[in-house]
């Protein structure tokens, strides 16, 4: 039985500990925080009770696969339903379109809120990304990668590699959009990946198309509870859960990876560790090997995710048709995008606003509601003169982003019981993702897709799993790198497989 050590507690993390463990390894997780986790966080106060981090689940097939490779049942676990209308958009002239659970029903919605075609057009083009899905999707996405010899091995033709076509971007093929609304509805998700729609490289259309093929799903009482399940899934197979146990170095030697040393001192032998930490803290903080120098270079060519901005907003009353996921887009979108990745980051003064408000009983006392509401912001940096911390800051932010939603007709001021602000510096001292980032790098540019970080890194024994690390961001993403990493590593007793150099 080889000894693992998994470095942070997010769903990462625990998925690839709950992998290992039951593939007989022996598990230790550390995780510097109070909690396990990660990003998929919660607040309770009040009987209010909020996700501080994921408020949206796709693709929850993932989540089934893994408990069910661990020996469990996930539906006997959590409660997962639905979202219908699974998100309701307005636009700056009053325009709402509600976007309906069942993909076939999309075209429909759109043609009915837009007119001039744009159901077809719509219809067309996630035609074009389920094909995308098939070339990206289970050969890309659930395999190790790394570089682009690995992603272009996948393109089986030559129509293959037209069809991934890193060069053109998601802004490009929604000129396909004859409406500027229908337009923005895909830039928008961009944003699902913390990047800029003129940079992002077109085959992340995939992700509406996910979205819309697969469903988006709630969990009853919170997606937090996702995570409770994975922490008894670990607890059932005896991994070792530590909180409050902060890794300062990941200690290697010729043959490899070592084990660990934490904040106090203490020293765990190991001979794997997995890193679900930020790649750029693993390589740049944890790390002190030569053979790490290439993944370190690459990583400073990427442009960092945007991070969020967030308000948790107990409110007395119910809202007149109320709806679970709401957007209010802004009149000139592209200004949210300059503010965000332009020579000098700002926050935005008048952003898209996403708000998530479960009509669960489970989250907040009756007759009340409980908000969650994110806008994108930039990077807490302040050498770049994006301070968080400055006094008065995050306030002055937060009534700016009531007068947003006042002005785009969700007025709730007078509702108001209490708000509580995170910021991307509350997420950085948090999480550890440096600047708040959300996930980790941007996929801004032709290489930055689906060439994050390798799962295998260049010093034997060590690994990465997590929304920084290849294939990305996102409750699904994660755990299919979860599902990679303990490929990699295999059953206890079995040599692990390098899985190439490491990026």
């Amino acid at each position: 039985m080889s000894a693992v050590v998994v470095v942070g507690g997010g769903m990462g993390g625990l998925a690839a500990a709950a992998r290992l463990a039951a593939a007989g390894h022996r598990v230790t997780v550390l995780e510097r925080a109070a909690s396990c986790g990660g990003k998929l966080a919660t607040f309770t106060r009040d009987g209010f009770t909020f996700d501080t981090g994921p408020s949206l689940l796709t693709l929850p097939s993932v989540y089934r696969e893994l408990f069910a490779a661990t020996g469990a049942d996930l539906d006997e676990l959590v409660d997962i339903v639905p979202v219908d209308p699974a998100c309701r958009y307005r636009f700056a002239d009053g325009t709402e379109l509600a976007v309906p659970h069942e993909r076939a029903a999309v075209p429909d919605a759109l043609e009915a809120a837009f007119g001039g075609g744009a159901g077809d057009e719509w219809r067309g083009l996630m035609r074009d990304a389920e094909r995308l899905w098939g070339l990206v999707g289970e050969p890309v996405l659930r395999r190790p990668l790394n570089g682009t010899r690995d992603l272009l091995k996948h393109a089986r033709s030559v129509r293959d590699l037209m069809a991934i076509a890193p060069w053109r971007t998601l802004r490009g093929i929604g000129r396909r959009l004859s409406d500027p609304r229908a337009r923005m509805l895909l830039d928008r998700y961009a944003t699902y990946t913390g990047s800029d729609p003129r940079r992002l490289p077109a085959v992340l259309s995939v992700v509406p198309f996910v979205e819309q093929e697969f469903g988006a799903w709630h969990v009853r009482g919170g997606l937090r509870r996702l995570g409770d399940a994975l922490l008894g899934r670990l607890a059932a197979l005896g991994v070792e859960v530590r909180t409050d146990a902060e890794v300062t170095a990941i200690e290697t030697g010729p043959a490899g990876v070592r084990g660990v040393r934490l904040a106090d001192g203490e020293r765990l032998a190991a001979s794997v560790v997995v890193a679900n930490a930020d790649a750029t803290h693993v390589y740049d903080d944890l790390l002190d090997d030569a053979r790490t120098r290439r993944p370190r270079r690459a990583l400073r060519r990427t442009q960092p995710s945007s991070a969020g901005f967030v308000l948790l907003l107990a409110l007395r009353g119910t809202t007149p048709d109320p709806s679970h996921h709401r957007v209010l887009f802004p009149a000139a979108y592209d200004a949210e995008f300059d503010a965000l990745f332009g020579r000098t980051p700002r926050p935005v003064d008048d952003p898209a606003v996403y708000l998530c408000a479960p009509a669960d009983p489970q989250l907040h006392p009756p007759g009340c509601e409980a908000w969650f509401v994110l806008v994108n912001a930039p990077r807490h940096d302040p050498a770049a003169g994006v301070d968080w911390t400055a006094p008065g800051r995050a306030e002055r932010y937060a009534d700016r982003v009531l007068e947003v939603l006042a002005a785009r007709g969700l007025d709730v001021r007078d509702r108001l019981l209490w708000r509580e602000i995170r910021t991307p510096a509350d997420l950085e001292r948090t999480t550890g993702a440096p600047g708040g980032a959300i996930y980790g790098s941007s996929s801004n540019g032709p290489r930055a897709a689906l060439l994050r970080p390798a799962n295998a890194t260049p010093v034997p024994g060590l690994y990465l799993a997590g929304g920084s690390a290849h294939p990305g961001g996102g409750l699904p993403l994660v755990a299919m790198s979860a599902e990679i990493v303990a490929g990699l590593i295999g059953p206890a007793g079995r040599p692990a497989s390098s899985g190439g150099r490491g990026r």
